[in-house]
């Protein structure tokens, strides 16, 4: 390791980064690397412009992917190499306001009963009931579910926020069932063995990995004849939405989801079903007689 990369990531831990973004960050500084084929502090301020537009212009990377690159980048140029160009305060992705994938209930149902494996069914199902990130399901310890209360123990969200969400009596049932085949004491959902059982608690292994669960989630999709472009955070979007048309409290679900602003989960207010009924018999009287 370089004494770059090293002094880059004790910058990042001393701003209070989680290790996910540090190992983001410091993946976005790599691809800039790899491109000029020479260390991050020997590229030009024109360079790193050049870089910038290659991303938007030839790649045309999706707008998360050059965010972080942005990010991880502009820290290094900033803080950690002390550079003040011009270009870092010009370099800006694009906005994008695209609507996130709903699934109705019974989709939901269809989708999640297509899931054969019962480890994965059960983190499923527990991200959507509990309105979870895909990370934040795959991270849950057994003592994060507090049954006296009813609760689930979010911990390191998004800004490396905890939070506490409701937890269902029947997707405490499910965690029950599915703990009881691997009884680990360190995971919740942990990593399948090679004959795609749970692994006991004598196994030191991991957790299910993302990639895992989208692809068992994009299985089930697909049997199930779904024809929506739905991944697993459609699960959260889905669940936030199915709350609104039961009448829950937008600044409730806004803490369950753990959101920083009511903006973000006013988002949803508009794709509910009670919504789109107050438009719908305007919309039909004023094609009357065309």
């Amino acid at each position: 390791m370089t004494a770059l990369r090293i002094r880059f990531l004790e910058d990042m831990q001393l701003h209070g980064y989680s290790p996910k973004t540090q190992s983001c960050y410091v993946g976005a500084v790599r691809g800039l690397a790899r491109f000029f084929h020479k260390s991050p502090d020997q590229i030009s301020e024109e360079e790193l412009r050049r870089y910038f537009l290659h991303l938007t212009l030839e790649k045309k990377v999706a707008r998360a992917t050059a965010t972080i690159a942005l990010c991880g980048i502009k820290f290094l140029f900033q803080n950690t190499l002390q550079r003040s160009w011009t270009s870092l305060k010009l370099l800006r992705p694009p906005k994008e306001k695209k609507l996130p994938v709903v699934l109705s209930r019974q989709e939901v149902q269809g989708i999640l009963g297509c899931v054969r494996i019962p480890i994965y069914r059960a983190c499923l199902t527990t991200i959507y009931s509990c309105g979870l990130r895909l990370s934040e399901g795959l991270l849950l310890h057994p003592c994060d579910i507090d049954s006296g209360r009813m609760l689930l123990h979010v911990r390191g969200g998004k800004g490396n926020k905890d939070r506490y969400v409701p937890l269902p009596q029947r997707t405490l049932e499910q965690l029950r069932q599915v703990w009881a085949t691997h009884r680990s004491r360190t995971w919740l959902f942990p990593a399948l063995t090679r004959h795609g059982l749970p692994c006991s608690v004598e196994h030191n292994v991991g957790h299910i990995t993302p990639s895992t669960l989208q692809r068992a989630f994009g299985r089930a999709l697909k049997q199930s004849g779904v024809r929506k472009a739905a991944h697993v955070h459609s699960l959260r979007h889905s669940m936030a939405t199915h709350l609104l048309e039961a009448g829950v409290n937008l600044r409730i679900i806004q803490s369950i989801l753990g959101h920083a602003t009511p903006t973000t989960t006013a988002l949803y207010t508009h794709l509910t079903q009670e919504v789109r009924e107050s438009v719908n018999t305007p919309i039909n009287e004023l094609m009357n007689g065309l």
